[in-house]
């Protein structure tokens, strides 16, 4: 699934692209009507004023013709791809532009887990995900005092990041990085782990963002970007993927095992279990 540094890449090569572009008409394709679609109608004729980002969501701010203001709110779930070059299948949504080249915008998504939707400029009371989020690892706000208040949970470390309470736009891949970096077993729960370790993932957690980011994503299999390129950052995995591997660290060999219903991977000798606290 697509996470932050595939949805920053995404959004850093639409924003030259469509801000500024008037949206002359939105279909959906091969698309159910409801919520992961809905009020796309309410697009038409509207300004499309930037391409913005929270977490794992595109967030396109939009003024009407008559001045009302909404936003394209986008999530590329497991298989999203957004393209001016019409795909020969999977097509959930057209927008047709206007001011801009090329002039149209598709939507492909094989597996139908995306979301193409209109809301209201900033309600977001139809996407709980979106609404309850947490600071953006990579902006200012994302200091050791808010994270630590954040990470309070029983949860297991792993499945509470994935959960964006405690940052915004963390996933699968870059979970299993930050926590082999920093040596927590992935089932610790979140209460469990040390001011200090935290403020080591805090850490681990812009850098690997940030160095993700700058390879433009991972692709495993769907991701491409909106020019039709794969992500660089596959080569410099250390645990995701690489069970039954040597870790890169003490030779152990990575084990896989599930933590919410999530394939995670993990060295069994660096990131060795800390017993719960009462």
């Amino acid at each position: 699934m697509p996470e932050l540094p595939e949805v920053e890449t995404v959004r850093s090569e639409l924003a030259p692209w469509i801000t500024g572009a008037t949206i002359v008409r939105a279909r959906r394709v091969d698309a159910p009507a409801g919520p992961k679609y809905a009020h796309l109608s309410r697009c038409e004729g509207a300004l499309v004023r930037a391409v913005e980002r929270r977490g794992k969501f595109l967030v396109l701010p939009l003024v009407g013709s008559v001045g009302d203001r909404d936003e394209l709110v986008v999530h590329l779930g497991m298989t999203g791809v957004i393209t001016p070059e019409r795909p020969d299948s999977h097509v959930r949504v057209q927008l047709d532009l206007e001011g801009v080249e090329p002039k149209t915008l598709y939507f492909r998504d094989v597996r139908r887990f995306g979301r193409f939707l209109v809301a209201p400029d900033g309600d977001y009371s139809g996407l709980p995900t979106l609404k309850r989020m947490g600071p953006e690892p990579l902006g200012d706000g994302f200091g050791i005092d808010v994270f630590a208040d954040r990470m309070r949970s029983r949860a297991p470390v792993k499945s509470h990041l994935l959960s964006q309470v405690p940052v915004a736009g963390l996933g699968n891949i870059y979970v299993d990085e930050v926590l082999w970096q920093v040596r927590v077993h992935p089932q610790t729960r979140a209460c469990d782990v040390s001011r200090k370790k935290l403020a080591g993932m805090r850490d681990a957690i812009v850098s690997v963002l940030e160095a993700a980011v700058r390879a433009r994503g991972t692709t495993l299999s769907d991701y491409r970007t909106v020019s039709g390129g794969t992500g660089g950052y596959g080569h410099a995995l250390a645990a995701y993927g690489r069970h039954g591997q040597p870790c890169l660290r003490c030779e152990t060999l990575l084990k896989r095992i599930t933590v919410g219903q999530r394939s995670t991977h993990f060295c069994s000798r660096c990131q060795r279990r800390k017993k719960a606290t009462s």
